[in-house]
């Protein structure tokens, strides 16, 4: 199955996701179909902090591509900014 995660990068305490479509098989920061946006928590006041494709993002799941729980999260925080 496809789904669509956050895949951790980043330094030690200082962590950074890149959200990515990916087969549920392979491990968490392993091999990924595409990069579809990128979320970072520890981002300053004045820089992004998180940016989605949703035109991709909109591709994949009507590909049949299942969201995480916390992606989904993020993607609803997403689009109340972009509203």
């Amino acid at each position: 199955m496809v789904v669509i995660r956050l895949a951790r990068g980043g330094a030690k305490k200082r962590p950074f996701y890149n959200m990515v479509v990916a087969d549920s098989r392979f491990p968490r920061d392993g091999r990924f179909i595409e990069r579809v946006g990128f979320y970072d928590p520890k981002a300053p006041e004045g820089r992004e902090g998180l940016r989605v494709d949703l035109e991709r993002l909109a591709h994949w799941k009507s590909k049949g591509a299942k969201l995480s729980d916390t992606a989904a999260r993020l993607v609803k925080q997403f689009g109340s900014k972009a509203s």
